[in-house]
């Protein structure tokens, strides 16, 4: 397959490893001793869940937790936290859909096989789809979005600018009610010596234009 989604070969492993991260300490390193030891998962089976969590950004190349990893185990940052490791860990899928957390799973489904490119019932893109659903239980794609759209609340500084933009929308009006113009003629007199002539031009100027 030319897909790099990443995946667990058995995906039921990874809500229970989630929930034991929450309630563990968070270590220097997750190592394999750690998942063993201190979060009780020795067999092999949850192996592969160390570089799920680097794929997702939980961890990084060394073993060391991420900022990821800290706001998943608060529970009012739990959803987002997981929201920003899906479209980091499955970037391929909100490529084509940004809107993939709200597929059905044949939807999903359908939408992974044209990725990966393999045939139905592949064994690896059932498990990406597995993988993908038992993680989309954590995340929250939709409070960044309700938080954005929600108004803003009057705190008294709403007030005064408001009371401003009335100001100067009034100073506004006003200016534009005193509104003056201005506008410069110019006159090309003849060439004469003839004095009477001038003064019929500047008196035909005083009654016709200036007045």
């Amino acid at each position: 397959m030319g897909s790099k989604l990443p995946y667990l070969p058995t995906p039921g492993t990874i809500p229970k490893v989630l929930d034991k991260i929450v309630e563990a300490r968070v270590p220097d390193r997750f190592t394999l001793d750690f998942l063993g030891t201190k979060l009780g998962f020795k067999g092999g089976n949850a192996r592969p869940i160390i570089p799920f969590l680097k794929r997702l950004g939980f961890l990084r190349d060394d073993g060391s937790t991420t900022e990821i990893y800290t706001r998943f185990r608060m529970e009012s940052e739990r959803g987002k936290a997981m929201a920003e490791a899906m479209q980091t860990g499955f970037s391929e899928i909100f490529e084509r859909n940004e809107y993939a957390y709200d597929l059905d799973r044949k939807n999903l489904k359908d939408l992974v096989y044209s990725i990966t490119g393999a045939e139905k019932g592949n064994s690896a893109s059932e498990c990406i789809v597995s993988s993908f659903m038992n993680l989309l239980d954590y995340a929250d794609f939709e409070s960044e979005d309700e938080e954005g759209s929600k108004p803003l609340e009057d705190d008294g500084s709403k007030q005064i600018e408001r009371v401003y933009e009335g100001e100067r929308q009034e100073n506004h009006y006003r200016s534009d009610r005193t509104l003056s113009l201005g506008y410069n003629i110019n006159i090309n007199l003849p060439e004469t010596t003839n004095v009477d002539v001038y003064n019929a031009i500047f008196e035909a100027i005083d009654k016709k234009l200036i007045k």
